[in-house]
């Protein structure tokens, strides 16, 4: 989230997408509901089913599963031709003036320029700022033609160097120029018409067009002082263009001014208590904790990662910009010293090589393809079960059976410590499984301390309700414990290359049974040595907690685990355990509850929510503001910005980019598939693409190729477009374990539109099975008419609905009332290119009576 969970009461204005916070959020939607009583805020919901939340919503609009970026790039359309956006914010704090590269082409036939159709790859030179400076009002020379990819150099030459952003890039404050980014955006989305709208999503054109007009209706007449939020979950991430939904949602908030204020941004609501904090402590493949990118083998030594990865400033010159992220040197080194403590030096380049480079993807889907294809041999999965969260659960379970071994760590028996127990696989065959699995019991949530970092960012302390039960550890005793004797095993044995196992620091009283409060210590930092800041004359002590990242240093005289934690534990105390009530502003900020990365700012680049001036858009709800007397900014919110950075230098309120600005256009190679969204069929689509139909779905998707790996067509029968979702009453897979969740909802079941039952003489109750190109899914029929059928590019068509919770592990409770078969089993192997999240939100089967 840009904002928070409670800021959600501050807006004026509310577009729910890709999720069911009425539903799947309950305790968080309460601030939606503040916001409507409270401020008599409008709610749009968009969404394939009927859902609670939409039947709380001014308007409600059934859209086809997968055709969000059509609809979101009709309402970026629909407000630059009617004049309602921010123009001052669009100017000064977006790349909306800055002039692209001649040579680059948009993608009306579906692809930009520099696509490689061999390799199913962008060169991306060609999506880059022009250099230069002041264009505005100048004469433009006539178009080049766009770009062609680069030849790939001869074998043995040496590759030309990545292309880099200018310094000082080409700009046209008036917004005119054909190749700034304004006029691009507008170009790239003048095919949404409502009319395209309605043939993509379903939406009615006249439906559509009410949509647009409340939603904008903020802006109209320049009206500055509303604020409008956008809130989407997983309905968004889970597509093959996933990313780029996101993406276009940010493009239309930046267009309208809502990014960085009080009510608006872009507000992800996360569906565990903790991904957040996973993600930030790089928990997936690609990044360091902090979000620091991973070294790949491109990085021969420290400086040549660092070169890679810490961006240069690229602006029009007479403007200021923070770039935050060239302080990566500094994160990175207090990073390497907190893994490898007295071992990371400067003569071994901070024990930079001790990381690993990786040189490939491996990402979730990938990793069980590669277990498939026999390239894994074995996984620990810690509450991750793979078998029931897929995609094709099918070929996760037949790559289970081709591991050596598999440890898992779970508080119940699930489908992936029992895999060779699922439906279909016979005594006989179950003898021929050689896999090997290791069943830990862990703890639940409410053993173990520790942190949860919610959707708002925050790091919030928990306690231990009571012990784990039994000879169930901790999570951590068993980490460190599984370490700690591979540890012992290098120390005996040796090996290829032993220094990072045996270099590693693991500094904690009790190693074999870590106290969550010291690793939580040694996450935000300490100092090495005593620091002084020269600006204060403050002195920390060496062996002190860092008050904050501004004290991180790369010469070795500073550790921190994740530099975005710095200052959640100082020498004040843990401030994640604070539980203060105060609010003096009313607007939901309360500073003292808990602690919000980064440095307790509670709404991201807030320095947005102020004029060119530094005095803010709307009065009442002002968060930061230029104090002229202390000639620094102030406020209720910790200012996301330089304190001392006066209006006058026009430093950009975007800290992290290096531009300063927000991005409407993406430059090189941030985003794998465009630097502008553009809409894509999911992999599988009942049609063509109406845009581009020779280009139906997104150039750069990997499609697998193992003999499990199959996509269904309407050719083959597969005419439903099939979505899937959570219940308020069940928690992912972990509540059919539980008696009280079973009594509330017993057994699985179909969301079948009334209008679909009728023609296949279905009534509710009555078993149905689902098939897929890659499995089936039995359960009985709920036949609603909370989904309708929908005209898409006029053909009649349905889609269904089928809740994810149920496998073929449970309870007692269960017997009998569920045919023990996924939900996953239906799901194709495709992935986004950007967040490598797979396609679980859209895709075909055919329906019929079991």
């Amino acid at each position: 989230m840009t904002n928070g969970w409670i800021d959600i009461k501050n807006t004026d204005m509310m577009l729910i997408m890709g999720g069911n916070p009425a539903e799947n959020h309950p305790c968080g939607f309460k601030w939606a509901i503040e916001a409507k009583l409270h401020r008599n805020a409008k709610t749009i919901v968009v969404d394939p089913r009927l859902t609670r939340t939409a039947a709380n919503a001014d308007l409600y609009l059934q859209i086809r599963a997968g055709s969000d970026i059509a609809f979101l790039g009709g309402l970026i359309r629909y407000a630059i031709e009617n004049n309602r956006i921010a123009h001052d914010y669009l100017v000064n704090y977006t790349n909306a003036a800055f002039i692209i590269k001649e040579g680059f082409k948009l993608a009306e036939d579906g692809l930009y320029s520099g696509f490689d159709p061999e390799k199913k790859t962008y060169d991306k030179a060609s999506w880059n700022y022009e250099e230069g400076g002041d264009l505005t009002g100048k004469p433009v020379a006539a178009a080049g033609d766009p770009t062609p990819p680069k030849k790939a150099p001869a074998a043995g030459a040496t590759p030309p160097p990545p292309p880099v952003l200018p310094s000082k890039t080409a700009y046209d404050l008036s917004m005119q120029h054909p190749r700034c980014v304004f006029q691009l955006m507008k170009k790239q989305y003048e095919r949404y018409t409502p009319e395209m709208i309605e043939r993509i999503t379903g939406i009615p054109k006249d439906q559509f067009l009410k949509a647009a007009d409340l939603f904008t209706s903020i802006r109209k007449d320049g009206d500055m002082k509303k604020v409008a939020t956008i809130i989407y979950a997983v309905g968004w991430t889970q597509h093959s263009f996933g990313t780029q939904i996101i993406r276009t949602a940010a493009m239309l908030q930046l267009l309208m001014g809502n990014v960085g204020r009080a009510g608006g941004g872009v507000n992800a609501l996360r569906g565990h208590s903790n991904i957040q904090g996973a993600t930030d402590m790089a928990g997936v493949f690609d990044i360091l904790p902090g979000y620091l990118k991973m070294p790949n083998p491109t990085d021969t030594d420290l400086a040549a990662y660092f070169k890679r990865t810490t961006p240069t400033v690229a602006k029009p010159d007479p403007w200021d910009s923070f770039n935050y992220l060239s302080n990566t040197p500094k994160f990175g080194v207090s990073f390497l010293k907190a893994m490898y403590g007295p071992a990371s030096t400067k003569e071994n380049d901070w024990a930079f090589n001790y990381l690993p480079k990786i040189d490939r993807n491996y990402s979730w889907v990938n990793i069980w393809n590669d277990m498939y294809e026999g390239k894994v041999k074995g996984l620990f999965a810690f509450g991750m079960n793979g078998v029931m969260i897929g995609p094709d659960s099918n070929k996760n379970i037949d790559a289970l059976k081709k591991a050596d071994w598999l440890v898992v760590c779970e508080i119940y028996p699930d489908e992936t410590s029992e895999f060779w127990r699922a439906p279909g696989i016979s005594t006989d065959e179950m003898k021929k499984i050689n896999t090997t699995v290791y069943r830990l019991p862990g703890a639940g949530f409410a053993e173990k301390d520790g942190t949860f970092v919610n959707s708002a960012r925050w790091l919030q302390w928990k306690n231990v309700a009571l012990p784990p039960p039994g000879q169930a550890r901790l999570d951590q005793e068993i980490l460190a414990t599984i370490f700690l004797k591979v540890r012992e095993l290098y120390q005996k044995d040796g090996g290829k290359f032993p220094d990072p196992i045996l270099n590693a620091a693991f500094p904690y009283t009790n190693p074999y049974s870590p106290s969550l409060a010291e690793v939580a210590k040694e996450i935000n930092g300490k100092a090495l040595v005593d620091l002084t800041d020269p600006k204060t004359n403050v002195t920390i002590k060496a062996g002190q907690q860092l008050p904050g990242f501004a004290w991180l240093k790369d010469d070795g005289t500073t550790l921190s685990g994740n530099w975005l934690y710095c200052g959640s534990w100082t020498e004040a105390g843990a401030l994640i355990q604070r539980r203060g009530t105060e609010d003096p502003s009313g607007l939901g900020i309360y500073p003292n509850w808990a602690w919000s990365w980064p440095m307790n700012r509670r709404v991201l680049y807030n320095r947005a929510s102020c004029d060119v001036n530094g005095q803010p858009w709307d009065a009442p709800r002002r968060q930061v503001w230029w104090d002229e007397g202390k000639q620094s900014w102030v406020g209720n919110d910790v200012p996301d910005f330089k304190a001392d950075s006066a209006p006058k230098d026009h430093m950009g309120p975007f800290i992290m980019n290096p531009e300063g600005v927000g991005r409407l256009f993406v430059p090189l190679g941030a985003m794998a598939d465009g630097p502008f969204p553009e809409f894509y069929e999911p992999i599988e689509s009942p049609i063509a693409n109406p845009l581009h139909p020779n280009q139906s779905n997104n150039p750069v998707v990997k499609r697998y190729k193992t003999d499990l790996d199959k996509y269904g067509t309407v050719d083959q029968g597969f005419n439903v477009i099939c979505t899937t979702y959570r219940l308020t009453e069940h928690y992912h897979y972990w509540t059919k374990n539980n008696p009280m969740n079973v009594q509330l909802v017993p057994e699985p079941f179909v969301e079948v539109p009334f209008e679909l039952a009728g023609r296949m003489g279905l009534s509710g109750g009555e078993k149905v099975r689902v098939t897929s190109a890659r499995g089936q899914y039995i359960a009985k029929a709920m036949v609603t008419r909370r989904i309708r059928p929908m005209q898409i590019d006029g053909k009649e068509m349905f889609q269904i609905g089928i809740p994810i919770h149920w496998g073929f592990r449970g309870i007692a409770e269960d017997e009998g009332k569920t045919d023990r078969t996924l939900t996953n089993q239906l799901s194709p192997t495709v992935i986004d290119p950007n967040a490598f999240t797979p396609e679980f939100k859209g895709f075909l089967v055919k329906i019929e009576k079991a």
